[in-house]
């Protein structure tokens, strides 16, 4: 028998390894395909949407906070991925009816990213996969705090939602990598990992330099532009792809490239 950890704290004990796979984090569904792990994915969110084709040769069990339980039993799955912020305790609990090995993530750092690449690894039997994917971040990052060196700290609000607004705050993987491209989140103080705000005190609130409106999970457009100008003395509004700033797992290379990109376009 095997054993593993996983960041929820749960030992999980298998004497296999997993080979049906449900995947209820599309950043982690992104992964475990680059891992090297499609034949073994069986079911996955409608909102996997990378790779592209999965949504087509993979049984989709419903959303991240909403799943069809009879679909997942159909499925028969060894191990059912979850994450600690997108799937609901109540989900969860009716998954580990159907399953024994629900492994649970909480992704909050790059470290806790890596450490899952790793842990998949394990579970997985794709140890020299999951040392190539990290290897590759590693050395992104590294590269990438090289070109930061000297870059100044600018204030930012980074929006996750409109009516009512909300923000990514303190304890959120987006406002990891915000600290990382040198970005002081102004709402990084609330005890909320998503506070919502009150967009008309933004400039008492910290008056940021910029506000990101991500492409996702909202889709933000010229009027929440024109409305955040309203409410800043200068801030500049920027529309940002949000699965850079939100997905963790090999998603994080991709991104770092489109860290520098955008350090540039804005400079």
């Amino acid at each position: 028998m095997k054993t593993i950890t996983d960041q929820f704290g749960t030992q999980h004990t298998y004497e296999n390894t997993p080979q049906r796979i449900v995947c209820l984090v599309p950043s982690l569904t992104e992964l475990l395909y680059e891992m090297g792990l499609e034949e073994q994915l069986v079911g996955i969110t409608k909102f996997c949407v990378h790779p592209f084709h999965f949504k087509s040769t993979k049984t989709i069990v419903g959303g991240t906070k909403n799943v069809k339980y009879d679909k997942i039993v159909e499925l028969n799955p060894d191990v059912i991925i979850c994450n600690k912020e997108e799937n609901t305790p109540e989900m969860i609990a009716e998954l580990q009816k159907i399953c024994p090995l629900v492994f649970i993530t909480d992704i909050i750092s790059i470290q806790d990213n890596l450490d899952v690449i790793e842990q998949f690894g394990v579970l997985f039997n794709k140890r020299t996969n999951a040392k190539k994917i990290s290897d590759k971040i590693v050395n992104a990052l590294s590269d990438f705090k090289t070109f930061m060196v000297g870059r100044p700290v600018q204030k930012v609000a980074y929006l996750i939602w409109a009516n009512p607004y909300m923000a990514a705050g303190n304890n959120t993987f987006i406002n990891s990598l915000l600290e990382l491209n040198h970005y002081d989140n102004i709402y990084k103080g609330r005890e909320e990992r998503y506070p919502e705000i009150i967009i008309q005190k933004m400039r008492i609130q910290g008056d940021p330099d910029i506000v990101f409106l991500p492409s996702e999970p909202f889709p933000f457009d010229d009027s929440h532009a024109f409305e955040v100008g309203r409410h800043t003395h200068h801030a500049s509004a920027v529309f940002v792809d949000g699965e850079m700033f939100s997905w963790y797992g090999s998603r994080l290379v991709k991104a770092l490239d489109y860290f520098k990109k955008l350090h540039l376009r804005m400079s």
